[in-house]
């Protein structure tokens, strides 16, 4: 007589960096779980893992560049008053380029890294 499954769990944990990844699911069904459910199960949650090591190494990427983007935001700030000081005839194309960037005034967010374990990077992978 063969053994029925009526319920299992399926954990994964992975590792990086330092940081623990783990995913785990539940499997019921009266009939029966079949083995390949279980292997099915298993990828699901790895797949998960992966996603979540995948963004976890942008997340800690952006956050590198955010602590970075206030010393960069002021650097340019600094820049455009000093270009500003110059006649018009004396800036060179590049500063001319900083200052019509500077008079957007959407330019903060050049240096603004927001980041929040956003699906849609993923979804097409």
């Amino acid at each position: 007589m063969k053994t029925k499954i009526k319920s299992t769990s399926v954990k994964v944990m992975l590792s990086y960096d330092y940081c623990h990844f783990e995913t785990s699911m539940s499997l019921e069904n009266e009939s029966g779980v079949a083995t390949i459910d279980i292997d099915n199960a298993r990828k699901e949650c790895m797949r998960l893992c992966d996603k979540a090591i995948k963004q976890y190494k942008i997340s800690k990427s952006l956050a590198a560049k955010r602590s970075d983007g206030k010393y960069k935001m002021q650097n340019f700030e600094d820049a455009c008053h000093k270009i500003m000081d110059l006649p018009e005839g004396e800036r060179t194309v590049n500063q001319i380029a900083m200052l019509k960037q500077y008079e957007n005034e959407n330019w903060r967010e050049e240096f603004e890294y927001n980041y929040d374990y956003e699906d849609d990077l993923f979804d097409n992978q």
